[in-house]
């Protein structure tokens, strides 16, 4: 479920190189069992410029609401249209179809100073 080729922050976003300088970014497997089951998505526009730690989106739950962070630095340039439609993908395959939006990082150096799958899970305690 986490993996070596993802990287995680602890607001509960997940981040995997998807070629050269663009990832994809999602909520983690953990964060959408908190949440429950999704009903309603927010996302970044395309073409946005979003910075670490930036509230950039929301997600909400039958349960709460809760803010998105960015746990990278760069340019939105395309966001999941099928999550935005059917937010439940978020829960049921969150760190693979689920995928929120993509970014092309200003710096993939800074992916180094986020949590490993081995160190995410301990923070939760998984």
């Amino acid at each position: 479920m986490y993996n070596d080729n993802m990287k995680f922050v602890d607001t509960h976003e997940w981040v995997r190189v998807v070629e050269g300088d663009l990832v994809e970014v999602g909520i983690t497997h953990h964060a959408q069992e908190l949440l429950g089951d999704l009903v309603y998505i927010e996302l970044p526009k395309v073409g946005q410029h979003i910075t670490f730690n930036e509230t950039i989106g929301v997600v909400e739950s039958v349960k709460a609401a809760s803010d998105l962070y960015s746990p990278v630095v760069g340019v939105v340039t395309e966001i999941n249209e099928q999550v935005v439609s059917d937010p439940t993908l978020a829960n049921t395959e969150p760190h693979t179809v689920g995928w929120l939006f993509k970014v092309k990082l200003d710096n993939l150096a800074q992916l180094d100073k986020l949590m490993s799958a081995d160190e995410y899970k301990a923070a939760i305690g998984a």
